[in-house]
């Protein structure tokens, strides 16, 4: 009871494993950059569907009274 634990002396992770690290890590943030830049793409597109929708029902309501307007007439 006395006696200590040995400890287990692993070396360091080689260097190859970091070198794997570093082009996951930049293949990630190349993945990165290409996403954000397609999200931007999409954010625009949304962006304008969105205002077409928004005038869609100004422009039914328009509609809507001339043809009133020229039936009355």
């Amino acid at each position: 009871m006395s006696h200590h634990r040995r400890r287990l002396l692993r070396p360091s992770s080689p260097p190859s494993d970091d070198g794997r690290r570093q082009q996951r890590l930049a293949a990630r943030r190349a993945k990165l950059e290409a996403e954000q830049q397609s999200l931007a793409r999409w954010m625009s597109r949304l962006r304008r569907a969105f205002h077409a929708v928004e005038r869609s029902p100004q422009k039914v309501t328009c509609l809507e009274r001339e043809i009133a307007q020229l039936q009355q007439g």
